[in-house]
């Protein structure tokens, strides 16, 4: 079928993309023994290495490493959050945080570091993502003073963070973080462990996600994921189940379009039991059907 077909299709469907909203996904608290203290409300800490720490705001996550000359920490997440992250370190160390590193440009993870940087922490981030903090400025959001193409290290106290580029993937600024030589990747927004992606996956660049996904499972060394959100710690391998996923929906979505499907009646045709296990599949299936339906017919 050509573009041109696709579109069309694509176009005459519209009206299905503004249909309402489906329910909202499940976020009760998972079985798995190791997911067992992820909560709604609330903040705790855990250790997942010597001196290496993830720290829970809700259901959001972050990283901090200590170090003999100081703190290397990540995320803040929110100005309240950003306060209980400072009282859970100073139960570790004494040390003061000497560097923030922001994983990409998205609020959720990333707002409410003044309180470190009025305590002289240095602020990381990769270069593209200033662009969007210049396009949308935000009052708790603390610029950063360190700045890198490709990727970086930081190193303190004879510690080294190597912050990891991809390319484009849930942002064009996005990093992985590994604090060497730990077997740990500090992993945001590509996957959350056992669940399928929620909503149209608006922000995502679907064909570099699949590639940045196949790119960690290729590494070397890492057998342990630190999710930004939901649990402490997970298997690198669950990575793979996401990846699968995504390429098993675009395969079944292309298949549609070609037989000429009309876009509205893909959503309901879709159906992807292998991963139907997975958290939020019946709620979310559709949404990210919505997303590859326009990868095909618009181009993004």
């Amino acid at each position: 079928m050509t573009a041109k077909i696709l579109i069309a299709s694509f176009l005459a469907s519209a009206a299905a993309f503004a249909a309402p909203p489906p329910p909202g996904p499940d976020l009760s608290p998972p079985s798995n023994a190791n997911q067992s203290v992820f909560r709604l409300q609330g903040f705790d800490t855990t250790q997942v290495a010597p001196d290496l720490y993830t720290f829970r705001w809700e259901g959001t996550r972050n990283m901090f490493w200590v170090t003999p000359d100081g703190v290397i920490a990540t995320d803040p997440i929110s100005i309240n959050a950003a306060k209980a992250l400072r009282d859970e370190i100073r139960k570790v160390t004494d040390k003061p945080v000497q560097y923030v590193v922001y994983s990409h440009n998205h609020w959720d993870h990333i707002l409410g570091g003044k309180i470190f940087k009025d305590e002289g922490a240095t602020f990381v981030s990769h270069n593209n993502c200033v662009k969007h903090f210049t396009m949308y400025p935000h009052p708790d959001l603390v610029m950063p003073d360190v700045t890198f193409e490709g990727n970086h290290e930081i190193k303190l106290g004879g510690k080294t963070l190597e912050l990891i580029y991809l390319g484009p993937n849930h942002s064009d600024c996005l990093v992985v973080m590994r604090p060497k030589p730990h077997p740990v990747l500090f992993i945001v927004d590509l996957a959350t462990p056992e669940g399928v992606p929620l909503g149209r996956l608006n922000d995502y660049y679907l064909i570099p996600y699949i590639n940045s996904l196949r790119a960690i499972e290729a590494m070397e060394g890492i057998e342990t994921m630190i999710p930004g959100h939901r649990m402490p710690t997970a298997p690198i391998a669950t990575l793979g189940e996401r990846r699968a996923y995504l390429e098993a929906l675009m395969a079944a979505v292309k298949k549609e379009l070609e037989a000429g499907t009309p876009a509205a009646e893909i959503l309901n045709k879709i159906s992807l039991p292998d991963f139907a296990h997975m958290r939020n599949y019946e709620t979310q299936l559709k949404e990210n059907a919505r997303r590859v339906i326009t990868y095909y017919g618009m181009g993004w």
